[in-house]
């Protein structure tokens, strides 16, 4: 049987990236809706999408009114959020280390990003320092124990990820002085399936 490679994160979604958006309804499947109306009103704010991706969450923060910044380490997938909206503004760069100043948004959102990192306490630092005073960040966190696997054009890969337990990541929140300010869960047949976060600074 033929070992399947496991990639970084940048190699492997810039490999993924034509057919991701295929991907949509089934990535939706793990949130039913509840992520923007726990941001409430985000006319005019500027909000730091990390781990964009093709801008599945990207575009539906700027159809909502806000002044969006799109950022992700594949090249690949960003230029796919360049092809439906020339608006947003997209970064290529590293969630452990934010190249923008400090209190720089009013919201940080990371959907599907870190079962990716490593790191938590690094990339959550970041995301207090990015954040204006009282700003939010809402995080999700999905319950995966293995590296998924996915469909390229260079055949079947799987792009490296880290399970992290609900409760480690409410800790390293609130070791970093974030506010919890809601926590649910999306469930299937009674297992939690995701974990998702609103904190504010």
């Amino acid at each position: 049987m033929k070992k399947i490679k496991v990639l970084s994160s940048s190699v492997g979604y810039d490999l993924a990236a034509k057919d991701y958006d295929k991907k949509e309804s089934y990535l939706n499947s793990f949130e039913t809706d509840k992520l923007l109306p726990l941001l409430g009103d985000l006319d005019g704010k500027k909000v730091l999408d990390v781990g964009a991706g093709t801008g599945r969450l990207t575009l539906k923060l700027a159809k909502a009114g806000a002044e969006v910044v799109a950022l992700d380490v594949s090249e690949e997938m960003l230029k796919r959020i360049m092809n439906y909206e020339s608006r947003i503004k997209v970064v290529i760069g590293d969630a452990e280390d934010l190249p923008f100043p400090n209190e720089s948004f009013d919201f940080v959102t990371a959907a599907f990003l870190v079962v990716h990192l490593k790191d938590l306490e690094r990339f959550f630092d970041e995301v207090y320092r990015v954040l204006k005073p009282n700003g939010k960040f809402l995080v999700t966190n999905i319950n995966q124990k293995e590296p998924p696997e996915v469909n390229t054009k260079e055949g079947i890969i799987k792009i490296e990820s880290y399970y992290h337990r609900p409760e480690k990541v409410v800790e390293e929140l609130e070791k970093l002085a974030f506010n919890i300010e809601k926590e649910e869960f999306v469930k299937e047949n009674e297992v939690w399936i995701n974990q998702i976060i609103l904190a504010s600074k």
